[in-house]
């Protein structure tokens, strides 16, 4: 039988496939740690993690395990009946991040609509708004998913345009602008604020240090449920465990994904304590496979691995490495702007020059064995997996220097 060369597998795609994504023109085939190898053999380092999905490295032994080993047992018995798993992962989760209780869900997107759910039955059962009168503020640039609901929240034509009617009860206002949340929240109808500690879908923007605290107790001040999507930032990413942890902020409602299974299986979840949690009753709000007994044996296993191998310290210190040797870059090549981030979640702007932009600059880098992608057209994120060590580091980075120079 003849082997299918990249070029075959990608025409696939493009007949079968809807066409909702624009990938690099790379066809994988194998991951371990933080390497990936395309069909024809060529080895690459993984500067995106699946979007920070895959923190621990790829197929990590020990998630790997778990999820194999429970995959010969029992899969799925949906929330009809008991598991004999469900309970340890939510007495475990729970006490790892220090709430009452949490919900299960899928993915980033389910949590973000979990968080919005609990949000407004809390407003109408403990504030009480009046019914359909509540409203949630969100920030301009935020990137929560690709629901209805979700995208109505978006500011990014990219992801509204053409889906409505929108979902309404949303308040839009800047990201990183305090004054224009104190102008909102104070409008009694105003139950939630959610927030990305950093907005990495619209390009690794870092606010203002002190913006997550002010935002929280202005949102305590104005008896308002502070909710932070961690679902690209949290599990080390940053540098800390959560990246709301830089600041001291317990969110109320705390949403979390990706890397919750170490990108082996879709697991993510909404944590509250009991006063929020509690306001949505049996038959309210659910999902067939949210906290099956395989998803709850990886999400063990995937936080345990963030303790055990000090993922969120390596990613601080790996973090600082990249953004100094980045930044020698701004004084040696036309083409890069600026460079931001936080632990290894970190962005290079790129100025578009004599043609050629951010997609180009990441086709190279993929040719010189570095795979990485541009968000919005000029800014590149890069994101590796967190078990990255200071030598791989460095020689991937020598990969980055050179193709930005090779550029010119």
């Amino acid at each position: 039988m003849t082997k299918l060369t990249s070029i075959d597998y990608m025409k696939k795609e493009e007949q079968f496939g809807a066409h909702n994504y624009h990938p690099l023109p790379a066809v994988l085939e194998k991951g371990s740690g933080i390497f990936m190898w395309d069909v024809e053999g060529k080895k690459y380092f993984d500067f995106l993690s699946a979007y920070s999905a895959v923190n621990q490295g790829h197929c990590h032994p020990k998630i790997v395990e778990a999820l194999v080993e429970q995959s010969q047992k029992l899969t799925l018995t949906s929330r009809a009946f008991y598991n004999n798993c469900l309970g340890d992962y939510e007495q475990y989760i729970t006490r790892y991040f220090g709430y009452d209780k949490v919900l299960p869900m899928n993915t980033g997107a389910e949590g973000d609509e979990t968080a919005l759910k609990l949000c407004r039955k809390w407003a109408y059962k403990k504030k009480g708004i009046p019914e359909n009168k509540a409203k949630i503020i969100v920030c301009e640039g935020n990137f929560h998913g690709r629901t209805i609901t979700v995208i109505s929240m978006s500011t990014d034509p990219d992801s509204y345009a053409d889906y409505g009617p929108y979902t309404p009860g949303f308040v839009k206002i800047p990201y990183n602008d305090i004054e224009a949340l104190k102008k909102e929240i104070t409008d009694p109808h105003v139950a939630g604020f959610i927030v990305e500690p950093i907005q990495g879908e619209a390009g690794v923007f870092v606010p203002d240090d002190g913006y997550l605290k002010a935002a929280f107790d202005l949102c305590r001040d104005n008896n308002v449920l502070f909710i932070a999507d961690e679902v690209q930032t949290g599990l080390g990413r940053t540098g800390r465990l959560l990246a709301c942890d830089y600041e001291g902020v317990r969110p109320d409602i705390l949403i979390l994904g990706k890397a919750l299974s170490g990108g082996l299986y879709p697991v993510s979840a909404a944590l509250a304590d009991d006063e929020i949690m509690l306001c949505i009753k049996p038959g309210e709000h659910g999902s067939t496979f949210g906290g099956n007994p395989v998803a709850s044996k990886v999400g063990i296993a995937a936080l345990e691995v963030i303790k055990e191998e000090k993922l969120a310290e390596n990613a601080y210190k790996m973090g600082k490495i990249f953004r100094e040797e980045m930044k020698t870059l701004e004084s040696k090549s036309e083409m890069v702007e600026h460079v931001r981030g936080k632990g290894l979640l970190n962005a290079v702007v790129i100025k578009p020059t004599r043609g050629k932009t951010a997609w180009d600059v990441c086709v190279v880098m993929k040719d010189n064995g570095l795979l990485a992608k541009p968000t919005h057209d000029h800014i590149i994120r890069f994101a590796p997996p967190l078990i990255i060590n200071e030598t791989q580091l460095r020689e991937a980075i020598e990969i980055i220097k050179k193709t930005i120079i090779q550029m010119k």
